[in-house]
């Protein structure tokens, strides 16, 4: 690493407010095929907040045209440029300044600032985005109001959007036209977006709380304008919603959604203008799963949020970053929580925590949701950041109540609106609403790692009386020394033998209560005693999973086995089972001679469940679920592969072996639901036949695998045809060749369902998948240049598929490092995002350890390496290091 000239890191300590302020911009884009001249005219004061009078216009990969300060072109040795941007010495106050730049989008494969996807202009300015545009203070607290005008070739480009309400619009010389927006609140240039293009609308309206009448439109492709409405339907019900739960309506006369098929991110709440992925954009039951419709009413929904918790409050800087992310992902979790089913909502979101945020705890990448410093921002938007910084706004909810929770988000909008706020602001307007303290709880947002809670519990037949211990530890691996007690709120209940609740009432209180209560863990150890509980009960702790912490407590088979069938906490219920499976697989890992006896317990508790009525088809189906490998491996302090992989294999046949009367049972109850009916109930029914199915193809009968292979082939809607062709495809079966060639027959023009056909065969838990993903690499529906397809394939075949990536000849590690070269050549953010599995080679015996880290030198021996992949190659070989010397 010492031929690199490492790049500056930036600290938090270190935030000065900015020099100058922008009080207005007015922008002109002149767009034309082989460049873009952006004009800005800015007007500007300094801030009397600082002393400093060095005006620092960031800017990158700019041509500079023209600079003028109140209308006079200034001087050679007035103002300097350099790679990071223009600086003018003591510009005076207030001032005008007016810049003239050229750029190339058309040349802009790193999808940020102005680039063109699909023959479409558009942007993606979040994080410094906003900079590869013109020179301008490009950090989040310079605030100003933006006017827009683009003028562009009407017949090439006949939609021209920016922020904001229309303005005016009209023709040109020459077969141009142009149009001017406004936007009457003041924004960042993080949150600027601009899109010219030949574009359908697809068109409806909203009428919010007050009575204003809102313009809803979606900009797509004119092949998609069928796949729309979904997308239009989720976006009203998230304005209602916010309505009715945080008191938000929306400020402007237009709501605009722009669909591209080129994007690095899901998508970007620009003000009043969202540019998506088309992913979260584009379905119908033919095209798009289940998961796929819940996906868009998500991120939809997040995206609207932002409106207020991300752009009328804004975050000052982005080491606030999880302060707009993190509370809207709590927000859009709720969202969809009070839309479908609040239990499975939870289960999703603890899993994908625990299988992606853990790990990233346990990293070298490791952080809190409020970093100390970064060298690349765009390797900080994080599952901590947003989904451990979702957990940390949960717990804020649960200490406060949701009325005392939601005073505290009344007074924070109303105290900072328009403003470029704090984690502290937010908190101390939860405090100022509720005179609830929170300074404890702040080390959430400053101390990286997963938190342990070991929990023991202790009954006094005599005093009839229950005692429950719970001790905070360190994450793995950190000093106590160096870790400070967290405020952890723990939600727990107690059950008698025949799985009833039981009330509960502390030593010293006059009341019982019915049902959870939180207990509020604040020292490294605390006791609460429960009294008058009659019988030993079985405890029921972190019930919804209240915190994001690992817990440690001793249960038997039975026990779990028991909350399994009984625990009246949904969330509990499925981890009883979730634990019980990780350990049994474990220890048939542990045994290795696949004759192994599995304990009854468990699947006699997924017996009854099979046989109850009266479970949510859904809920039965996450229960059948087993942890997957890489959950697996994420228990254990050394992973051994193709052990985990030998004990889940063997432990799956038996489930079947076991069961497979029951699962055909609830296949052919659920199978027979109408393909278009795209209800809860109807969605519930068709996940619980795909994985009854998952299972059935394993069976020894081929007419299990023939009838996935017609479903493969029928096509009758897209969940049950995709679930059809991983189950073929994932156990191996000889028809999964069959079905892999007709599902891309029929749909080699549909790129987002491609996309599943690239990931469903990228994921397959096999030896051979290597060679396959490298077929698929050369594939003639493969390209680099897009995210989409790079994540299907690239990512999903390395983040997901433990057995196939982590080969014992790192094979594996050579072909991701290998394309990460590839796409770190022209899009930095991306490869960045897909290089994370090698930089978790502590983990892993020593063999593949040297494997991980000499590809990782391999990329760190790159003269031109970005910023984004340095950050992360460093820092893992930083640990590795460190590692060596302990």
């Amino acid at each position: 690493m010492a031929r690199h000239v490492a790049p500056r890191s930036v600290h938090l300590s270190d935030y000065t407010p900015p020099a100058y302020l922008v009080d207005r911009v007015e922008l002109r884009f002149s767009l034309f095929e082989d460049f873009t001249r952006v004009s800005s005219r800015m007007t500007m004061r300094r801030n009397q907040q600082q002393d400093s009078r060095v005006l620092v216009l960031d800017g990158h990969d700019l041509e500079l045209v023209r600079l003028l300060k109140d209308g006079r072109k200034l001087a050679a040795d007035a103002y300097r440029v350099d790679e990071e941007g223009l600086v003018i010495e003591d510009p005076g106050e207030p001032f005008t300044l007016e810049i003239e730049t050229l750029i190339h989008p058309e040349k802009n494969a790193s999808l940020e600032g102005l680039y063109k996807s699909g023959g479409n202009f558009c942007t993606q300015c979040e994080a410094e985005g906003f900079r590869k545009i013109t020179y301008y203070p490009d950090r989040p607290d310079v605030l100003a109001r933006f006017s827009v005008i683009i003028e562009a070739d009407k017949a090439a480009y006949p939609v021209l959007l920016a922020n904001g309400n229309p303005v005016e619009s009209g023709a040109l010389e020459n077969g141009r036209h142009f149009a001017r927006w406004e936007d009457p609140f003041p924004k960042p240039s993080y949150l600027f977006a601009l899109v010219a293009g030949r574009l359908a609308c697809v068109a409806d309206e909203f009428t919010t709380c007050s009575g204003r009448r809102v313009q809803l439109r979606v900009y797509v492709e004119d092949h998609n304008v069928d796949k729309c409405q979904h997308a239009l339907r989720c976006l009203q019900n998230a304005m209602r919603w916010d309505e009715e739960r945080f008191g938000r309506e929306y400020d402007l006369d237009i709501y605009m959604i722009v669909a591209v098929d080129d994007f690095n991110m899901g998508a970007m709440e620009n003000k009043g203008l969202n540019i998506f992925n088309s992913k979260y954009v584009l379905a119908r039951p033919e095209t798009a799963t289940d998961r796929d419709f819940i996906a868009i009413e998500t991120v939809v929904a997040h995206e609207y949020f932002h409106n207020w918790s991300g752009n009328r409050v804004t975050c000052r800087d982005w080491f606030q970053l999880t302060l707009k992310e993190g509370l809207t992902v709590f927000r859009d979790q709720e969202f969809t929580a009070d839309r479908h089913s609040r239990a499975l909502k939870r289960i999703e979101d603890v899993r994908f925590l625990r299988k992606r945020q853990f790990a990233e705890d346990a990293g070298p990448m490791a952080h809190a949701i409020q970093p100390a410093s970064y060298m690349e921002i765009n390797n900080f938007y994080t599952a901590t950041v947003y989904n451990k910084g979702a957990e940390v706004i949960r717990m804020i909810q649960t200490l406060l109540g949701e009325r005392g929770f939601r005073r505290g988000m009344d007074l924070y909008f109303a105290s900072h609106d328009g403003e470029a706020a704090t984690t502290e602001d937010f908190l101390r307007a939860m405090e100022d609403a509720t005179g609830i303290q929170l300074q404890q709880f702040r080390r959430w947002y400053h101390q990286a790692g997963t938190p342990r809670l070991e929990v023991t519990t202790q009954y006094e037949p005599q005093a009839q009386c229950f005692h429950v211990t719970l001790r905070q530890l360190p994450p793995d691996g950190v000093a106590e020394d160096k870790w400070q007690p967290l405020h952890i709120p723990v939600r727990v209940g107690l059950l008698d033998p025949d799985g009833h609740e039981i009330a509960l009432r502390l030593e010293g209180e006059q009341v019982s209560v019915s049902g959870s209560r939180v207990l509020e863990l604040k020292d490294t150890e605390q006791t609460f005693r429960f009294a008058d509980i009659s019988v030993p009960p079985s405890l029921s702790v972190l019930r919804d999973f209240s915190a994001p912490v690992e817990l440690l407590m001793e249960r038997s088979d039975a026990e779990l086995a028991f909350l399994m069938v009984n625990d009246t906490d949904p969330f509990n219920r499925w981890d009883a089972g979730e634990q019980l499976a990780t350990r049994l697989i474990l220890n048939c890992r542990d045994s290795g001679t696949g004759n192994e006896h599995h304990p009854d317990c468990y699947f006699d508790a997924l017996q009854a469940m099979l046989t109850d009525d009266s479970l949510d088809p859904a809920m039965l189906a996450e229960a059948l679920k087993l942890p997957d490998e890489n959950e697996l491996s994420g228990r254990l302090a050394q992973v051994d592969v193709e052990a985990i992989h030998e004990a889940h294999q063997r432990f799956g046949q038996a489930l079947v072996a076991a069961l497979q009367p029951a699962l055909a049972r609830a296949f052919q109850r659920n199978a027979d639901v109408a393909p278009d009916d795209g209800s809860p109930a109807a969605s519930a029914r068709r996940r619980l036949a795909g994985v009854c199915l998952d299972y059935l193809v394993l069976a020894p009968e081929d007419s299990w695998r023939q009838l996935a292979l017609e479903r493969v082939q029928q096509a009758r809607n897209m969940t049950e045809q995709v679930g059809a062709l991983r189950a073929l495809v994932h156990a191996g079966c000889p028809e999964g060749e069959a079905a892999i060639e007709a599902f891309e027959q029929h749909w080699s023009q549909e790129p987002l369902v491609m996309d599943k056909w690239f990931s469903v065969q990228a994921t397959a838990p096999l030896a051979t998948t290597r060679a396959r993903v490298e077929q698929l690499l050369a594939h003639p529906g493969f390209h680099l240049e897009n995210p989409n397809r790079v994540r299907s394939l690239i990512g999903a075949y390395a983040e997901t598929n433990h057995y196939g990536f982590h080969l014992a000849d790192g094979s594996g590690y050579r072909l991701l490092a290998e394309q990460v070269l590839r796409l770190d050549g022209f899009n930095p953010s991306t490869a960045a995002r897909l290089v994370g599995p090698l930089t978790r080679w502590h983990r892993y015996g020593e063999h593949r350890r040297a494997m991980m880290r000499a590809e990782l030198m391999r990329m760190a021996d790159v003269d031109d390496l970005s910023r984004n992949l340095y950050e992360q190659v460093s820092k893992s070989l930083d640990k590795a290091a460190a590692g060596s010397k302990s």
